[in-house]
């Protein structure tokens, strides 16, 4: 997102995420050091230096440490930096996925992989539109991730609710969301889970619309021969363009969305985590 919106929209969800009884750390690289849970300082200083962070995934971020850099982290490098510190749900607006002709260029997101090693609950709201989504969903099959719908049984595409894909399973409430996380720690699985929330049904925007603007902007990225990690900024960019800003309030309100499913999760998970405290007769 661009600034100032970037700033106001990680504000708004931090608080979003507090009055939902959960604690936010939003996570970055500013000058080397891997931060988990930003000032109100740092979340403006990431925010104003916008592209000039690089964007790091799982492969960047040694060379972001080394070189006393700051790095704006993808799915993968915030999964990793929340594992390490015992974070279990992470927040984000949509994952990486293979992307369109994806079984010619192999351009593959690492979000996949790490979610198939790393064991945290990632709540998206499924998989951007600009992505292969069938090829994404059957890659995180490969990767023995489980992907699971929050109350609906299609799995979401980002800017739509719909993507005429099944998902594999579905959960009804933050409880069930929580049960499965549990699970998945308890049994030491290894992998992370995926959980997509559509997008409020209010603020989904003209599928015909996004899908025109998608195709044009993918041709336009293959003219120009943009490729790799600066292809989905880029995508989205002239997304949003193209649609009169219609994409970007979409995605600040999935978001927020998130952000309050998040929560509520993260509240249920916290609560059926606690230990249990047994007395005994002296």
């Amino acid at each position: 997102m661009p600034y100032p919106q970037n700033l106001k929209t990680a504000k708004e969800v931090e608080a979003i995420v507090r009055e939902n009884g959960a604690e936010p750390a939003t996570i970055a690289i500013l000058d080397g050091m891997p931060c988990v849970g930003l000032t109100s300082e740092e979340l403006e200083r990431l925010a104003t230096l916008g592209t000039k962070c690089q964007k790091t995934a799982r492969r960047d971020i040694a060379h972001v440490v080394a070189t006393k850099g700051n790095g704006a982290t993808t799915v993968s490098a915030t999964m990793i930096f929340a594992s390490m510190v015992g974070i279990p749900v992470f927040v984000t607006g949509g994952i990486g996925g293979v992307h369109r002709y994806g079984e010619n260029t192999m351009d593959i997101s690492s979000d996949l992989t790490e979610l198939g090693r790393t064991p945290v609950a990632v709540i998206s709201a499924g998989v951007k539109s600009i992505l292969d989504i069938p090829r994404t969903l059957e890659y995180l099959e490969t990767q023995g991730v489980c992907v699971t719908a929050y109350k609906t049984d299609e799995f979401p595409a980002f800017f739509s609710g719909q993507s005429s894909c099944k998902a594999p399973c579905r959960v009804n409430s933050p409880e069930d969301c929580a049960r499965l996380i549990d699970a998945n720690l308890n049994l030491q699985l290894g992998a992370g889970i995926l959980i997509a929330v559509p997008i409020p049904e209010k603020h989904s925007a003209v599928g015909s619309v996004i899908e025109s603007a998608i195709q044009r902007s993918l041709k336009e990225a293959r003219d120009k021969n943009i490729t790799g990690n600066a292809q989905t900024p880029f995508l989205l960019a002239r997304v949003n363009e193209l649609t009169g800003g219609a994409s970007l309030a979409s995605n600040i309100a999935l978001v927020k969305n998130n952000a309050l499913v998040g929560a509520q999760i993260a509240t249920c998970l916290a609560q059926l985590r606690q230990p249990k405290v047994t007395c005994s007769k002296l």
